[in-house]
């Protein structure tokens, strides 16, 4: 907590220093006052504009209610910009953080500049389009359809939310610059090796600019600070800039004694401050955060950060959101990392796209390990290639200097045509060695086994597969990890995703071990139930070296209806609009969280079938006290981990029954408590009018 409050203090003193700058960088939001058109209502009066502030979406409702009846083409924004005449020997920036899914920009009817992807940043420079000293049009075409060429390449996964739906920023610099169109990177890489406890390489890689007509003399000054604001490290270069093309410059620093970063556990970041001062003024900066540490993946053995042993409790997590699309505040991310954090996971793995810059800095600093990967999924038109080396060139160079991330993802689930996605990975993996030969690459299979040969071209393979869900029994998970031990020894295998479908109204006492993928009924228990096997095993095979659950949101698949609920994919831990906690997120805060938990499982199957019936109870804490309607039961047993104790042969009376679970521990005590109703009349009658027989086991036994 001290050095998180340190960290912010220092953001204070660094942001109030900088402002004192007159001829440094200014950088404006660009997200208010903007007007807005779908194409459709182009031929109508101007009054069919709309007023909209940034970040926005047109689909936030239509992608998340009906399944393929929601908008997917052109529409337009645009915006006035009056720039003093004073800037004119300024450069000025137009920078997207998110627009969906291909974007075009206009300054006063001239073409400024173009980019084709939903997720990543892009900027365009429109200096020489302005009128200074008067009013300008800014106008973007943005078009969500879905196109062969531009990754992903349809909507059936999950949709693509049309519009510009992250912040939009100004950005006016000198004439002299660190490199802002860099493919919207910040300019500085910074790399770092040979870290220990008692040492750390650092090099920092400069870009330059000089659109002056004669060569610049300039000083670079790199200063490294420590979260209470003294120097750690100071390096100055006398540089020369040629009006001719971008310049390179690098500082290569040894910090000794460093402090670092260890994740969840001591998430410690330096502040980097990279200046460009000429004539005295400091013409340009860029702040980046460092947190130096040491990642290593071990086959059949886990995580070694800074050389310690790390659990890699994994989630998964889409970025969209119940009434609002993709198009989400800072406070809306902040809350998903809230809950992520309260779960007790160490690792996120955001799926299948590049996610919010936000979301990526508040990682660096809360301390988790972070994958991250560009939306090359789900199917191959052999017309994406450019776009998918685009993208992954934008995903690293964009997010290079964050120290959460551990490794680049290559694709999802991408197979036939064979020998051109062969060819395809493969290139992707050495651009991503190229761009940043410091970190792990992983590409992702949907089938079961190993020897694909599309998902061999990566450091580390990822397998997504659904046991119990879309075929088999839940615990055929246990035969396949088995056999991938004895067949595929030394190999980098992480379970990248599984999980199984949850609506919380829909709800089942007993249930079995097939799930009903197509039946539309996908009851809260049988996700329970699976979790809780699945998990059990994952847990005691380190074989696995990370696991991530898909998903820890439900979120939008506008191609599709599961769970009776149209465009909606529920196999969420919680809820699309982060209200409800299923029995699964409880689960896993158990088995994973360092927080006491005691949970009693089944709270919203209240209306009993069974008199006689289990209960579970989830407790971190010890054996827990079970007591229903204040009498005390005591026969349990244990289930798939330490945390999971089912008391057996529970009898209801008729009408309500209380059950109130207990644990004491360390001087701390916990209680829970639910309400079931049993009656004969909730019984399931079959067609001659007889309560059904039960024929399958009953969830946690």
């Amino acid at each position: 907590m001290k050095n998180r409050i340190k960290n912010l203090l220092f953001l204070l003193f660094i942001s109030v220093t900088t402002t004192l700058s007159a001829n440094g960088r200014d950088v404006k939001t660009f997200n208010d006052n903007w007007l807005f058109k779908k194409a459709e209502n182009l031929p109508k009066v101007d009054d069919s504009w709309v007023s909209v502030n940034i970040p926005h979406t047109w689909n936030a409702e239509d992608m998340q209610i009906k399944k393929t009846i929601y908008y997917a083409g052109e529409a337009f924004y645009k915006k006035k910009y009056s720039p003093e005449t004073s800037l004119s020997e300024k450069r000025i920036f137009l920078r997207f953080e998110g627009v969906a899914s291909v974007a075009e920009v206009y300054v006063n009817n001239n073409f400024a500049g173009n980019h084709k992807g939903a997720y990543s940043a892009f900027v365009v420079e429109i200096t020489n389009l302005l009128r200074f000293g008067e009013s300008n049009d800014i106008l973007i075409k943005v078009n969500n359809e879905p196109t062969p060429e531009v990754i992903p390449v349809n909507n059936t996964l999950f949709g693509v939310y049309g519009g510009i739906y992250r912040p939009v920023s100004l950005i006016i610099t000198d004439k002299i610059n660190i490199a802002v169109t860099d493919y919207a990177s910040p300019g500085i890489y910074i790399s770092q090796k040979n870290v220990t406890s008692k040492s750390a390489d650092v090099n920092i890689k400069i870009k330059l600019e000089n659109k002056n007509k004669k060569r610049k003399d300039a000083r670079l000054i790199t200063t490294v600070y420590e979260t209470d604001g003294r120097v750690k490290k100071k390096q100055e270069s006398v540089v020369t800039l040629l009006p001719q093309g971008r310049q390179f410059f690098h500082q290569d620093f040894r910090i000794k004694n460093p402090h670092l970063w260890q994740g969840l556990e001591d998430p410690y970041l330096y502040k980097v401050v990279t200046q460009l001062v000429s004539g005295g003024q400091v013409v340009d900066e860029v702040i980046q955060a460092l947190g130096l540490r040491n990642f290593e993946l071990k086959a059949a053995d886990g995580m070694y950060l800074n050389g310690k042993k790390v659990p890699m409790y994994g989630v998964c997590r889409h970025q969209d959101r119940w009434g609002s699309g993709s198009a989400l505040s800072n406070e809306q991310h902040a809350t998903d990392l809230a809950i992520i954090k309260e779960i007790g996971a160490t690792t996120i793995r955001f799926a299948h796209y590049q996610q919010a810059e936000y979301i990526y800095s508040k990682c660096d600093s809360i301390g988790f390990i972070i994958w991250a990967e560009i939306p090359f999924v789900n199917r191959v038109t052999t017309q994406e290639r450019e776009n998918a080396r685009s993208q992954l060139t934008e995903l690293i160079r964009q997010n290079y200097n964050h120290p959460s991330i551990y490794v680049w993802g290559l694709h999802n689930e991408v197979y036939t045509p064979y020998n051109y996605t062969v060819d395809l990975t493969t290139e992707l993996n050495d651009l991503a060695k190229s761009e940043d030969p410091y970190r792990y690459t992983v590409s992702v299979s949907g089938y079961s086994k190993v020897d694909q040969a599309c998902n061999l071209n990566a450091d580390i393979q990822g397998i997504n597969h659904y046991f119990g869900w879309y075929g088999g029994e839940i615990s055929d998970i246990e035969k396949w990890v088995t056999g991938m031990e004895k067949e595929f020894p030394g190999y980098k295998i992480i379970f990248s995703e599984y999980g199984a479908e949850a609506n919380v109204d829909q709800q089942e006492e007993v249930v079995g071990e097939f799930g009903r993928y197509f039946s539309q009924f996908y009851p809260e228990t049988f996700s329970t139930k699976f979790h809780e096997i699945q998990w059990g095993v994952i847990s005691k095979h380190p074989y696995l070296i990370a696991s991530y659950i898909w998903n820890t949101f439900d979120f939008a698949t506008p191609a599709t209806t599961q769970g009776g609920v149209e465009a909606r994919n529920m196999k969420g831990l919680v809820t699309f609009d982060r209200k409800i906690k299923k029995d699964p997120f409880y689960w896993y805060k158990a088995n994973w969280s360092k927080e006491p938990v005691l949970y009693i499982t089944q709270r919203r199957a209240a209306e009993r079938e069974n008199q006689l019936t289990p209960v579970t109870v989830y407790s971190n804490m010890g054996v827990p006290r079970l007591f229903v309607n204040g009498v005390e039961m005591t026969d349990y047993e244990m289930g798939t981990t330490k945390v999971h104790y089912v008391f057996k042969n529970i009898s209801l009376k008729d009408g309500e029954n209380t059950i109130q679970a207990k644990v004491a521990n360390d001087g701390k005590q916990l209680e829970d408590q639910i309400i079931w109703n049993y009656s004969l009349d909730n019984k399931r009658l079959n067609k001659y009018g007889q309560p059904e027989k039960k024929t399958t086991e009953h969830i946690g036994l």
